[in-house]
C-alpha cells in the first residue's frame, strides 16, 4: 500500500507540473480512499504536501521571471489568513461533511476545465487583457479561496489563476507561477492551523512530498510536449467521476440535511470517514 501511495504521489506531482495546478485536488482522495487515513488527517497532510510541492514549482517559475512577487504578497497574505481560519473552522465539521464539500469543489473544478476556464486556459488569457485592478475584489477572493483551502485541503489554483488574470491584470504565465507561490504560502498556513487537531504521519508525509516534488520536476519538463486542452479535459472527466463517487460514499450527509447541519454546528473529534472504499 505504501508503494502504491508513493506511485500516486508521483502522479500528483506530474499533474501539478503539467497543468500548473490540480494535483492538490487528487491528494485528499488518495490519502483517504487509497491509504486509509481519516478525512481530517488527509486534509491536513494534503496541505503540507501541496504547499511544499507548489513552492518547489514556484522556484522554477521565479527563475524564469514568471512570478509577480508584489501580487503574490497581496493575494498570498490575505489567502493565508483565510486558510488558517478555514483550518480552525474545520473542527465544527465532521470528516464526512468535509468530504462532501470537497466533492462539490471537485465538480466545480471539472466545470471550469470543461468550459476552458482553468489555470492554463487560453480563454482566461484573452479575457485578462481588459481586466481592471480591484484590490477589494482580490482581498475578498483571497479570503474565500483561503477559507476553502483550510476546510477541504485544495490549493485553489483553478480559482486563483483567473482571479489574478481578471482582477490583477497579471499576464497568464506570471499568473501560473504566482499562483503556485500563493498556493504554497496558504497551504502551509492551513497546515499550521491543523496542528494540534490531528495526528500527522510525519515520516510518510515527508516521503510522499519528496516523490511529488520529483513528479513536478518531470511534469514541468514534459509540459511542452503534451496538448494542454487534452490534459484538462481528461482531468476534468476524472474529477467528475471522483466527485460523484465521493458524494455517493457520503450520501448520508447529503440526504441527512438537518441532521448533518446539527452535527456540523458543534465541534467533533477526528473520526473515520463513513463509507470508506475498502
Amino acid at each position: 500500500m505504501v508503494g502504491l501511495g508513493v506511485g500516486l504521489a508521483l502522479v500528483i506531482g506530474l499533474t501539478l507540473g503539467l497543468l500548473g495546478g490540480g494535483g492538490s485536488i487528487l491528494t485528499v482522495p488518495v490519502f483517504v480512499y487509497v491509504l486509509g487515513f481519516g478525512a481530517k488527517e488527509a486534509i491536513a497532510m494534503s496541505l503540507a504536501v501541496v504547499g511544499a510541492t507548489s513552492l518547489f514549482g514556484a522556484i522554477g517559475h521565479w527563475r524564469a521571471g514568471n512570478v509577480n512577487l508584489r501580487v503574490a504578497l497581496v493575494f498570498g497574505v490575505v489567502a493565508m489568513v483565510g486558510t488558517y481560519l478555514g483550518a480552525r473552522l474545520a473542527v465544527f465539521f465532521s470528516g464526512a461533511a468535509q468530504l462532501v464539500l470537497f466533492a462539490v469543489v471537485m465538480l466545480l473544478a471539472a466545470y471550469f476545465m470543461f468550459r476552458g476556464r482553468g489555470g492554463s486556459s487560453e480563454a482566461v488569457e484573452r479575457r485578462g487583457v481588459g481586466g481592471g485592478m480591484s484590490l477589494g475584489l482580490i482581498v475578498v477572493e483571497g479570503l474565500a479561496v483561503g477559507v476553502l483551502t483550510g476546510l477541504v485541503g485544495v490549493g485553489g489554483g483553478f480559482l486563483i489563476v483567473p482571479a489574478l488574470v481578471l482582477l490583477g491584470k497579471v499576464p497568464m504565465k506570471e499568473a501560473v507561477g504566482t499562483s503556485l507561490l500563493v498556493i504554497g504560502l496558504k497551504s502551509f498556513a492551513g497546515f499550521y492551523g491543523y496542528l494540534g487537531q490531528v495526528e500527522v504521519a510525519w515520516g510518510f508525509m515527508g516521503l510522499f512530498t519528496a516523490v511529488a516534488v520529483i513528479g513536478i520536476v518531470v511534469g514541468t519538463s514534459l509540459v511542452r510536449h503534451i496538448p494542454q486542452a487534452s490534459l484538462q479535459r481528461a482531468f476534468a472527466i476524472f474529477l467528475m467521476v471522483m466527485g460523484i463517487a465521493i458524494l455517493y460514499q457520503n450520501r448520508g450527509v447529503v440526504v441527512g440535511g438537518a441532521g448533518a447541519a446539527d452535527e456540523g454546528a458543534r465541534p467533533v473529534p477526528a473520526e473515520p470517514v463513513q463509507g470508506e472504499i475498502p
